[in-house]
């Protein structure tokens, strides 16, 4: 698959900066017309014994601004004494050098120990997670920052770049599909007879990466820390061979339920690349937002509902305002 294959056109008005309430719907069954549904409507198209697959990931407070630098602290690297630790980070380090100290807020200071990307840097006292959930702010999309005109969040984005049902921590960005659901409507799903299962996959920074090579087949994918339960597993291969709906709520739950259909694996890292030609062997419903040109993303839909599908029924969404990426509105495609 070729990357320029996956590019169109769309206006700039149309980055969503704040997430659409009440959420846009664009549901396609097949090579059917698009329909425009709500979340309510959608939710009333799942029948009973189908299964629903949500992600359970919580997006780390990781970015800290240093005056007008910006750092992003990826792993802690060493475990280290309270006095100082080391970590691997992403910044702009071109006008520093090796030894070079930068003070971050509440008198943590940070020293540049190795260049490179990531960069490595200690840290002075010890930080930790509950520091950075004082001193730091959620990962947001660079393309949202650029869109607000401000690289920091506001106060609301805290709320709104989490799921409803974030309990295990680990991701640097949200799995965004899911910010169109509240728990209530996951009851709902319950309610009417649909089994919820969860599984948890870290959503990495390789998911933002753009993709430089015009053969998709050689770019280097990313990998992702993942788990899968047994008994859900177990839940959801029945219900394959009953040929029962499995609606994956996001390539997140997609890239886990097909990894692990190819591995066998329930728990580890994936560097899965789902594109045109890639055989789907469990999921039949693709609930998913809106992606990037020539990102992996939109060649994961592009896989799974195929490439003229898609890139019609995108078109079809931008001349209505359907609003785009991680903020913007869902898009449900039905296998073919």
């Amino acid at each position: 698959m070729k990357r320029s294959e996956l590019n169109y056109d769309y206006p700039e008005s149309l980055i969503a900066t704040e997430p659409s309430r009440p959420s846009r719907v664009m549901y396609v069954d097949g090579r059917r017309p698009a329909e425009q549904l709500t979340i309510p409507e959608l939710i009333a198209k799942i029948p009973q014994g189908d299964v629903f697959v949500i992600n359970n990931t919580q997006v780390l407070k990781r970015r800290v601004f240093a005056k007008e630098l910006e750092i992003l602290f990826l792993d802690q690297l060493e475990s280290n004494t309270p006095s100082a630790n080391t970590w691997s980070v992403l910044f702009p380090s071109k006008k520093f050098s090796i030894g070079d100290q930068i003070e971050l807020p509440q008198g943590f200071k940070m020293t540049l120990l190795e260049k490179g990307r990531p960069q490595k840097v200690s840290v002075r006292p010890a930080i930790n997670q509950s520091d950075f959930d004082q001193i730091a702010e959620l990962p947001l999309p660079p393309y949202i920052q650029r869109a607000r005109g401000d690289r920091h969040n506001i106060t609301a984005d805290d709320s709104w770049y989490q799921t409803a049902w974030a309990v295990k921590p680990g991701s640097f960005a949200a799995p965004t599909a899911s910010l169109h659901f509240s728990e209530t409507d996951i009851q709902t799903l319950r309610n009417q007879g649909v089994l919820v299962i969860d599984l948890t996959l870290h959503v990495g920074l390789g998911t933002f990466l753009p993709v430089l090579t015009e053969d998709l087949s050689d770019h280097k994918m990313h990998e992702e820390i993942y788990e899968l339960n047994e008994d859900a597993w177990n839940q959801i291969q029945k219900a394959v061979l009953e040929k029962r709906g499995i609606w994956s709520l996001g390539t997140t739950t997609t890239r886990v339920l097909e990894s692990v259909a190819r591995t066998g694996k329930l728990s580890g890292s994936t560097d899965i690349l789902l594109q045109v030609g890639s055989d789907f062997k469990i999921v039949n419903r693709l609930l998913t937002n809106f992606h990037q040109p020539e990102s992996t993303l939109l060649a994961l839909v592009a896989g799974f509902a195929g490439l003229e599908v898609v890139k019609h029924n995108y078109s079809w969404a931008v001349d209505r305002g359907f609003k785009l990426f991680s903020y913007g509105d869902l898009s449900v495609w039905i296998k073919p």
